[in-house]
């Protein structure tokens, strides 16, 4: 505006002055002039110099007349412009005053200083968006819904974001549940969105889902949203958890169809394994699984695996102990697999074998089921001092007491010339 005036004054002065100019070049030769009016009977006769004051006068008061005139037309929406800067620029004041109160925790002065201007505010979203942050973080839902409402209601087109707002919200609080009734409708209308199904894994995770998130994993793995080693790890949880609740049922059936599920990466890992054969082996499966069983322990020599091996009961026992027998090259000093040897070599009534691994499992390592299985064998062959003493030595590792290492040996060897003469009474006959 400024800028006209001075542009407008500029031209003027310089019309006068060019005027002015010729008017006294004029005059200077002689020939200033005159100039005659006549109106009616009214005759106005002057010098051309006054006309030309006269006239420059009479376009300043028009041209100022409208000036004027036009100003006036223009006050109210001018007054009206202002006001509305103003009041924008009081709701942007009080949008970053919400902001920051909000964060400091001043939860009811931010949702005053929001709502109050957010009908004056450029961008009404995100004070609808902050206030409804500031009454979840004080506990009122229905407030907090009635703002994100009103946030879709003034921004049509954000409705995706203002329903992610809300999920996040209720994760924050760990509202899990409520969350992923939001997020599965908006997973409806915005299939495979990243953010929804970044923010599903997380809640069938912290709620423990794992059926659901089961089924999640295949679309995470498709859209590449998580690295390879993450998801494998959510897998071998997902489907751990799953095989221990159907092995409780002691269905092998419904253990069977949770195996089925599990993907071939997957199966070989000793946390999936576990629950699988040790549920199989429950519901009396135990032959179905003993090769899955076999390759595990090949691929990892663990405790709880052996001591599952053990418990599986097939019809050729022979067999199943030359199998085990195998595993004596890498693991010669391995108590509990000479544990399980000797257990073996009892159920084939292979007596001196089994009296060799568990007198040898008893050196490396006594344990109390060890003692009972010698134990047993002695009591058989009708030595009960001996059988005894093995006892004796079961019931100390029980209390956890030392026990007699010589003791354990000699009742031990008591075996070996019974054994001795049994076999040659065999071959007598």
């Amino acid at each position: 505006m400024r800028r006209k005036i001075v542009f407008s004054l500029a031209a003027f002065f310089l019309v006068f002055g060019l005027v002015a100019l010729g008017y006294r070049q004029l005059s200077a030769s002689g020939n200033a002039g005159y100039v005659i009016i006549g109106i009616g009977d009214w005759v106005l006769e002057t010098s051309l110099y006054f006309v030309i004051i006269f006239l420059t006068l009479l376009f300043i008061a028009l041209y100022l007349g409208l000036r004027f005139m036009t100003g006036a037309a223009k006050l109210p929406d001018s007054i009206k412009k202002r006001n509305s800067e103003q009041r924008s620029k009081r709701s942007l004041e009080a949008l970053v005053a919400g902001l920051i109160e909000t964060i400091e925790g001043k939860w009811e002065k931010a949702e005053r200083n929001l709502i109050r201007h957010a009908a004056d505010s450029r961008l009404p979203l995100f004070n609808y968006l902050t206030a409804a942050r500031a009454a979840h973080a004080r506990g009122a839902s229905e407030q907090r819904d009635d703002y994100l409402k009103l946030a879709q209601r003034n921004a049509p087109e954000a409705e995706l974001a203002v329903n992610l707002s809300r999920a996040k919200l209720l994760m924050g609080t760990h509202q899990y549940e409520e969350a992923l009734e939001q997020l599965t409708e908006i997973n409806r209308t915005h299939g495979n969105h990243p953010v929804v199904l970044r923010m599903m894994c997380e809640a069938y995770t912290r709620t423990r889902d794992w059926d659901a998130l089961h089924h999640l994993i295949p679309v995470l793995r498709d859209a590449k949203l998580m690295p390879e080693t993450e998801l494998k790890k959510l897998e071998v949880e997902a489907y751990r958890t799953l095989l221990e609740k159907r092995a409780m049922t002691r269905d092998p059936t419904r253990i069977r169809e949770i195996w089925r599920r599990v993907p071939g990466n997957v199966r070989t890992e000793f946390a999936v394994v576990m629950p699988y054969c040790r549920g199989m082996i429950d519901a009396g499966m135990g032959e179905e699984v003993e090769e899955d069983l076999r390759l595990a322990l090949g691929r990892d020599w663990e405790p709880e695996l052996l001591q599952l091996y053990s418990r599986i009961e097939t019809a050729d026992v022979s067999r199943q102990l030359r199998g085990a027998e195998d595993w004596l090259g890498p693991h010669r000093d391995d108590a509990q697999l000479l544990h399980v040897l000797g257990r073996f070599a009892l159920r084939a009534d292979q007596e001196e074998k089994a009296r060799d691994y568990l007198q040898r499992s008893l050196e490396l390592d006594p344990t109390m089921e060890a003692c009972k299985l010698l134990g047993d064998l002695l009591f058989e062959k009708k030595d009960v001092a001996a059988a005894g003493v093995i006892y004796r030595q079961g019931l100390k590792l029980a209390a956890k007491e030392p026990v007699d290492s010589e003791a354990l040996s000699k009742a031990a060897a008591i075996l070996a010339p019974q054994v001795a003469q049994t076999a040659a009474a065999e071959a007598g006959h």
